[in-house]
């Protein structure tokens, strides 16, 4: 019988009879074994649609954690692979791009297929609406879904506040399945009739799908509070992979759950609706022996400004002094360090540089779009991200950048307009249809290459030790001794230095 092992740090290429390459795998890959007997320490392997020759040194037998971080465009989406091969997805963009990456990763979803959790981090649409055709699909299947307790209506916007000094606080906080299931009923709140016409809210609408549909199991507020340490479920301390949630942080006003209102800088008190539902975006620390990542959703100035408070247990004025900064950034590393940050909105010049600081990240990772209006990753924050990452080259990886999907489309671009030419030239309904279904696959096609390979971001790691890498959209070729040579990934290794955490160094 076969057997399945993984490819081994770093990196191992898959060689033919005659020593050529014909595959690039990255560590963690899988790898089926075959029966035949090793000849020379060679093992016949099949692996990634080849069949070839691995060495034993170029395999293991340790299963990795997995993260990739999805060219969902505008947006963000990852999709996160356990050791024990628990499955989850946090936040899925804006459009489909999120169900093709994982139909293509999933065998097309013709078979039940469970998640582990899915995280919807907080109300925007570039990061809850790739969730439609998820919970849509009759083979997928969630054992929870968690969101950040916020839940957009009609009037207000955010729901119920009240006032507490010169603060102002929502207070109608969706925690569990019964209190959504309670706020969809009352439909006036997010569902509006008017003659034959119906309009809806699309977060909630979301979530009335997601319920009548019946594959998931809990759906519940992710969220933590002053003092305490909260875990996702599942995922908790004494876990060898633990997900601590860090945001958003529930307070008691008058004997009430509610979240304060952010306004649009550190040093407002009014509500702000976009600051505030970005604000409470569910924070993730994701750690594995010794590496940990920070999932941080959409937060801003104000947030950060807040949470370093709570963690830091200093409560300073916004903007802080020189000194007042150091203090708040020494506390709260003990909390917010980590090797590996998923930049907060999209590389948005609306952050503290006390927070990127307590960050401390050796690699950031910023999922944006091309075509969208805010322009981002800013300049200014690019320069904040390298400047105060760990290292003398910390990592800056960008989705939109690890791919150039304009300038190496060209001849398919070309075909899609000649094919929208013919269609609206097209002699009787049967042409047009042919052609449609013909520009319909190739749009698809496109879609799919550009998404599933070129725009991720890989990140495996066995707790000790990190390897990133993305996908060249041209392979590498060569010749040594005879024997061709092949590239197809770009890839960094994180080591650490001493007794210190990891760190890149150029090589």
């Amino acid at each position: 019988m076969p057997t399945y092992r993984y490819c081994a740090y770093p990196e191992a290429k898959v060689v033919d009879d005659e020593g050529n390459q014909i595959q690039h795998l990255l560590w963690g890959d899988w790898v089926r074994v075959e029966d035949d007997p090793p000849h020379e320490g060679w093992h016949r392997v099949h692996c990634r649609g080849v069949d070839g020759w691995l060495h034993e040194d170029d395999l293991q037998d340790e299963r990795l954690l997995e993260i990739v971080f999805v060219d969902v465009g505008q947006g963000d989406g990852c999709l996160i692979v356990t050791p024990r091969d628990e499955h989850l997805i946090v936040d899925a963009g804006i459009s489909d791009n999120m169900f093709r990456f994982l139909k293509w990763r999933y065998a097309g979803f013709k078979k039940r297929w469970t998640f582990k959790a899915a995280v919807i981090t907080h109300p925007d649409q570039d990061h809850y609406a790739g969730f439609e055709p998820l919970f849509a699909h009759e083979n997928i299947h969630f054992g929870a879904v968690y969101h950040n307790g916020v839940m957009e209506e009609w009037s207000p916007n955010l729901g119920p506040s009240r006032k507490v000094g010169d603060r102002r606080y929502l207070t109608h906080v969706v925690q569990t399945r019964e209190d959504l299931a309670a706020f969809l009923a009352e439909e006036k709140r997010w569902k509006k009739a008017s003659g034959n016409r119906t309009s809806y809210k699309q977060y909630p609408r979301l979530f009335h799908g997601l319920l009548e549909a019946g594959r998931t199991g809990d759906v519940r507020m992710l969220w933590t509070e002053a003092g305490q340490r909260h875990w996702m479920p599942g995922f908790g301390e004494s876990a060898s992979l633990s997900i601590e949630v860090l945001g958003p942080i529930l307070e008691s006003v008058e004997g009430q759950s509610a979240l304060r209102a952010f306004g649009d800088k550190p040093t407002s008190r009014s509500l702000d609706v976009g600051k505030t539902k970005n604000g409470h975006s569910v924070v993730l620390k994701v750690k594995y022996g010794d590496i940990s990542l920070l999932l941080g959703g959409d937060l801003n100035r104000s947030a950060e400004h807040f949470l370093l408070g709570q963690y830091s247990g200093l409560d300073h004025d916004y903007p802080y002094s020189a000194a007042e900064e150091d203090a708040i950034v020494a506390a709260a590393r003990s909390t917010f360090a980590v090797d590996v940050v998923k930049s907060c909105h999209h590389g948005s010049a609306d952050v503290t540089d006390a927070m990127l600081r307590a960050l401390d990240p050796a690699v950031i990772v910023v999922s944006s779009g091309d075509e969208e209006s805010h322009a981002h990753p800013r300049p200014e924050t690019l320069g904040a991200l390298g400047r105060y990452g760990r290292g003398r080259r910390p990592l800056l990886f960008s989705t939109e950048l690890m791919r150039s999907t304009r300038e190496n489309e060209g001849d398919a671009r070309e075909r899609v307009g000649r094919l929208r030419e013919r269609i609206a030239s097209a002699a009787n309904e049967e042409s047009r249809r042919t052609l449609q279904s013909e520009l319909d696959a190739l749009v698809d096609e496109l879609t799919k290459r550009n998404v599933t390979v070129y725009g991720a971001i890989n990140l495996r790691t066995d707790g000790r030790k990190i390897l990133m890498a993305y996908k060249l959209e041209r392979e590498r070729t060569g010749q040594s001794g005879g024997r061709k040579l092949l590239t197809k990934w770009d890839t960094y290794r994180l080591e650490k230095a001493g007794t210190g955490p990891v760190v890149y160094e150029s090589v």
